[in-house]
């Protein structure tokens, strides 16, 4: 049951087919390829969770106990770009309660591959990097699992998978459901605690949950996808594929509203067709088709207990893309051009509701107001081997367009072209250099430019603005520039990187209204990775991440010159026993530094550093059931990794945003067979 840890250096990502019995990290340049994700240590649904505990670059923003976010080199939201299969799926909460990365759920997943710097010209919005989401996909031969897992803090899942089929048909059928309860932070607070701490006698005990939903489950979480592959011919295959998701009573404590359910359907539509002539090694077509329903509201706190009704902010957002591609071989190399196009709609309003049985609604007013972004894209990649040298070079042109229904804003229509260059250059048969320069942008969302919040004063509610419909659209410079020695026994490589944003999208949270704003920035930083193996059955791993920003030009009325969402020093480290071939035990390490350079003018505290250590044993049995035991957070530290930067509504008494703390001592079970 050997780990399996590949480092090196290349430009584009490997496609490995092999099945790993634990999670591993595949580097090539920028690209991080975390494998296995499904493995049997995960507790819960959360791929960010699991995406922060493997990759150093990456940070969560802890939110509930599920459907948490992620920063990459110290930017997130739209300047991260996800797809699941080559789909994409938004988010339809504007306070980002269900991102991108929340609608799959890790035991469907194969592989995530994680690209950092602006080097992908395939996908539209590719600003700070790419998460790539790959599932599971169907055998010919008859195989499947069924797991049972169980976790401190009444967390319960069960799951299972079935695949199989001819060599013409195959299939996969893949279902899960989940709950858990809210979680406890080391000093044994669950949800509501830490939430009626934080308060105190303030106005903002309002906000507390009611008496009746104080011990209300955290989240339930139900799951499914099937998919179906057709070889056509020997060389044409069609996939099919489907994934619903089904989230109920997901609790927000560190926000005013809690998410009621939060619905996701997503359809996937593949061809492929390869060698068809001497101008198409592959050829390759995808329609795909997402949709959320996302409904959060104040139903279960103090407020609505005392008013009588709850406010319930309903947002939908559904998405239709198209990509056509071709490769084909030319010049001693390999050139792939194509179109992409995409479609989002982006709709909200705020509702009344009353609780006495009457069950009227009332409509507040649309908090975005039915907005189309249409984007259209061309692109052109090649890449070449010249002695001991590898080249990749990319260029796209967008041309997007943003439509809103509303009668008192704007639309917006954005062109641009990004492009990269990379290189890897092989000094010996152990040494190997890697550099890259690229330029990429992103365009503003719907939140960023219309969002409409509303406030009630004596009986009299006014619309406010958050948006600002005069902002250009982000566009990212980076140099990247990294080394990898291979040693007898290891690795070590070290990746740097330089990036400049020019009209960088930031909320200033000390204006009234139009609180997004252009300013320029800077981000740079660097991260070592290093591997050994003492022994055939000993391995010892670590990632260390730093990085830095500041503001190049100030955001209105305000000095600070400090970036907001900077995590700071963060190291991952583990050490991994393979005591016979069906077992193993492994201890890891996840650090981070005080986090002291914070943007305090938009809401960031100075947070604590920490030290978290996590232990698992596995056991295979040759019967096909294999056990996982596991404790995270072993000593029961109390901490957040999470800070208060106001892009996010938060709760506050005034002064201070609230913090959530990390769970305490979580123990957990694993139980799965497979066949």
């Amino acid at each position: 049951m050997k780990r399996v840890i590949y480092l090196s250096l290349a430009v584009v990502s490997l496609q490995a087919e092999e099945v790993l019995d634990d999670i591993s990290i595949v580097e090539e340049g920028t690209t991080e390829v975390v494998k296995n994700i499904s493995g049997e240590e995960l507790k819960s649904a959360d791929l960010a969770e699991a995406l922060f505990k493997n990759v150093p670059s990456v940070s969560i923003i802890r939110r509930s106990g599920i459907a948490n976010d992620i920063t990459l080199r110290g930017q997130k939201r739209d300047n991260i770009n996800v797809t699941i299969d080559g789909a994409k799926i938004c988010g339809a909460c504007v306070n980002r309660m269900d991102p991108p990365t929340s609608h799959v759920v890790t035991h469907a997943i194969s592989d995530v591959e994680v690209q950092e710097g602006p080097f992908d010209v395939e996908e539209f919005g590719v600003l700070s990097g790419s998460v790539k989401v790959k599932t599971k996909k169907p055998t010919e031969e008859l195989h499947g699992d069924m797991a049972l897992n169980a976790g401190s803090f009444g967390y319960k899942k069960a799951s299972g998978t079935v695949s199989g089929g001819t060599d013409k048909v195959k299939f996969l059928l893949s279902a899960s459901t989940e709950e858990g309860r809210q979680y406890e932070d080391g000093d044994g607070n669950d949800f509501s605690e830490q939430l009626a701490n934080y308060t105190g006698n303030s106005n903002a005990k309002a906000y507390n949950y009611a008496p009746k939903y104080q011990d209300m489950d955290a989240f339930s979480k139900r799951m499914f996808m099937g998919k179906i592959f057709f070889d056509i011919t020997d060389n044409q295959e069609l996939r099919l594929s489907y994934t619903a998701n089904r989230s109920e009573d997901v609790l927000y404590p560190s926000s005013k509203m809690d998410a009621e359910y939060d619905d996701s359907n997503m359809f996937n539509i593949e061809y492929s067709a390869k060698k068809l002539s001497d101008y198409s090694k592959e050829f390759d077509i995808q329609l795909y088709q997402s949709d959320v329903e996302h409904p959060m509201s104040t139903k279960y706190r103090v407020s609505t207990k005392n008013m009588g009704r709850y406010t319930t902010h309903y947002l939908t957002t559904e998405m239709q893309g198209a990509k056509v591609k071709n490769t084909f071989d030319a010049f001693g190399g390999e050139i792939t051009y194509g179109v992409d196009s995409s479609k989002r709609n982006w709709d909200g309003e705020y509702r009344v509701t009353t609780v006495d049985g009457s069950r009227a609604v009332m409509r507040v007013g649309k908090s975005i107001d039915d907005v189309d972004t249409t984007n259209l894209g061309f692109f052109v990649k090649a890449k070449k081997s010249v002695g001991e040298v590898d080249i990749e070079s990319g260029i796209r042109y967008d041309d997007t367009s943003i439509d809103t229904s509303s009668t008192s804003e704007r639309d917006k229509n954005y062109h641009s072209i990004s492009a990269n260059l990379v290189g890897l250059y092989h000094v010996d048969d152990s040494t190997t250099l890697f550099i890259g320069a690229g330029k990429s942008s992103r365009v503003p969302d719907a939140r960023e430019l219309y969002n409409t919040k509303y406030k009630t004063t004596d009986n009299v509610t006014k619309s406010i603005l958050n948006g600002n419909p005069s902002l250009n659209e982000t566009t990212n410079y980076e140099l990247d520039f990294g080394i990898e020695k291979s040693l007898e026994s290891g690795s070590v490589k070290v990746k740097t990187f330089y990036s400049k944003l020019k009209d960088y999208i930031y909320y200033n949270g000390s204006l009234s209204n139009n609180n997004f704003e252009n300013i320029d920035a800077t981000i740079y930083g660097a991260e070592l990775s290093a591997s050994y193996m003492p022994t055939d059955e000993v391995y010892l791993s670590a990632g260390l991440s730093y990085k830095r920003g500041k503001k190049d030009t100030q955001t209105t009325g305000q000095t600070d010159s400090d970036l907001a969402d900077i995590s700071p020093l963060k190291l991952n480290a583990s050490a991994t026993y393979d005591y016979d071939e069906n077992g193993m035990v492994e201890l890891s390490f996840i650090a981070s530094d005080r986090w002291e350079d914070i943007d305090s003018e938009n809401g960031e505290q100075v947070l604590a550093g920490y030290g978290v250590v996590n232990f698992k044993t596995v056991r295979n049995f040759d019967n096909g059931i294999e056990l996982t035991f596991g404790a995270d957070n072993l000593f029961d530290k109390t901490y957040a990794t999470t800070n208060t930067y106001k892009d996010l509504i938060l709760m506050t008494d005034g002064s201070d945003t609230m913090l959530i703390n990390e769970p305490g001592r979580y123990l957990y079970l694993n139980a799965k067979y497979q066949f």
